[in-house]
């Protein structure tokens, strides 16, 4: 949690506990000689000791502790969280992954001596390919953008090799994830935008005059990042296609069709996945991650390497393939999140699988109808959701005075982390809300009773809203400074 010291509860700084000479370890030293630390140079090493906390063992323990009990995080709390999918990561997933046989196998291990962990991510490989209908599969992005990165990446050298430089465009929805235009222009591509209609569709008459022999591709996320299924898909791949654009899918909404329908059919070409959105893999806290690709048969050639291959005997990580992007992180990806998508995959089989978008589009429509009911407004309100949905508060802003955020600050009193604010950024004031297909009915419920409390707050009190939180240790903070001047030194007071 980045935070300005000056916000905090005393009693979250270990310092405010130290008395000096209190240690928390007894430790001899196996020398009476101070210790030479040869390669730092000299002027960079220290005179003084560090300004350390001292504290017992205790303290130490009982102090972090109670630290992660302030925490927000999916084991903990309900965390509605639209296009980011904080879903509940089985525990077994974790004590499959960390077997002695994966756990401490050295990355360079020559495949013969590797052939479990191989055969796992074969499989992984294979199970990926089949979910999303694509030809094949790399592990190797090591996160959602690395693997972004790299869908664009093989799309401009798979337009490269046919000597067609005169494609210099992505087109990019209004609705799409803002990761997807910062991606093409890494890329070396211009973006041009492409809006959404009333109805939450792409807008396909300026599709149509905005696509042609400079298209490059189109990047789409399938349901959308408004929470409603593209029903003009099919038309949207043969209007690229005929131009000679490739399709793109961020895979951000996988979970909401997994099982039921498959990017491949849809028309897509290329597919990035984020294993800890669909695939119950450790979100949060910067990594690691892993965003495996998927490739229609065309693009195959460019997959970023290694690769798993099996030649009926050994599985071998295959970095021969002349016309790759070339390797994106060390070795084979992160090995350990890799193998919690596959515990995960294998528990579910393909039925799981197909429960997970019912149940995930199920619990997103079950709060879309009491949310509304309880005088919410839908953003698109003749659209059934997806797994996620959009309401608009722009009407408790012009009536009470609160916005978006004051609700999303209200609602961490009451225990809940607030859904997805202001995003996307063409509905107005609004809360992008996830709650995936793990949680119960009464969870859900629980959520609703307390969006409507606080609706009554906003039109009884509006000014408990406007400056919660109330009841946490950090309360209401300018964002803005938090993120610009951030300091999180302490110094005794002198």
């Amino acid at each position: 949690m980045l935070v300005f010291l000056s916000t905090l509860d005393s009693s979250m700084l270990i310092f405010e506990q130290s008395q000096t000479g209190r240690t928390a370890a007894a430790v001899l030293p196996t020398t009476t000689q101070s210790p030479v630390f040869t390669d730092i140079p000299a002027h960079l090493l220290r005179t003084q000791p560090a300004s350390l906390p001292e504290v017992s063992e205790m303290q130490v323990v009982r102090h972090y502790t109670r630290l992660s009990q302030k925490n927000f995080s999916i084991d903990s709390h309900f965390y509605p969280l639209g296009s980011c999918t904080m879903k509940y990561n089985p525990k077994v997933c974790h004590d499959l992954a960390l077997l002695s046989g994966f756990a401490n196998r050295h990355p360079s291990t020559p495949d013969e001596h590797s052939q479990g962990f191989l055969a796992c991510l074969h499989e992984l490989q294979q199970i990926l390919a089949e979910v999303t209908g694509m030809h094949a599969v790399s592990l190797t992005p090591a996160a959602g953008a690395q693997g972004e990165f790299a869908g664009i990446a093989m799309i401009r050298a798979y337009h490269q090799s046919r000597n067609d430089g005169a494609r210099t465009e992505v087109l990019v929805p209004d609705a799409a994830h803002g990761t997807n235009p910062a991606t093409a222009t890494m890329c070396g591509y211009q973006t041009r935008e492409i809006p959404t209609d009333a109805h939450g569709d792409v807008d396909l008459s300026v599709l149509r005059q905005r696509v042609g022999s400079h298209t490059a591709a189109i990047m789409l996320t399938n349901p959308s990042t408004i929470g409603v299924f593209e029903r003009n898909i099919q038309e949207i791949a043969a209007i690229v296609h005929q131009a000679g654009g490739l399709l793109y899918y961020d895979g951000a909404n996988l979970n909401a069709i997994l099982g039921k329908t498959r990017p491949a059919d849809m028309g897509f070409d290329v597919i990035h996945m984020n294993l800890h959105k669909t695939f119950s893999t450790p979100h949060g806290g910067g990594g690691p991650g892993a965003g495996p690709v998927g490739v229609s048969q065309r693009l195959t050639p460019f997959l970023p390497v290694p690769t798993v291959t099996y030649d009926g005997e050994l599985y071998r990580l295959k970095t021969d393939l002349p016309h790759s992007i070339g390797p994106l992180s060390a070795f084979a990806g992160n090995a350990g999140v890799l193998l919690r998508a596959y515990v995960y995959a294998r528990l579910l089989g393909k039925t799981g699988m197909g429960r997970v978008a019912e149940y995930a589009c199920l619990n997103a429509n079950y709060l879309l109808k009491r949310l509304t009911d309880a005088g919410f407004q839908a953003a698109y309100p003749e659209r059934r959701a997806s797994h996620e949905f959009i309401i608009t508060l722009r009407q408790q802003k012009q009536m009470f005075g609160v916005n978006a955020m004051d609700f999303a600050k209200r609602l961490l009193d009451y225990g809940y982390h607030a859904p997805t604010t202001y995003f996307p950024l063409l509905v107005a004031e609004c809360l992008l809300i996830e709650p995936t297909e793990t949680e119960s009915l009464d969870m859900l419920d629980g959520f609703v009773d307390t969006l409507i409390k606080i609706q009554n707050e906003a039109k009884n009190e509006a000014q408990t809203l406007k400056t919660a939180p109330h009841h946490l240790p950090v309360k209401r903070l300018d964002d803005v400074r938090a993120a610009r001047q951030l300091d999180l030194r302490w110094q005794p007071q002198t």
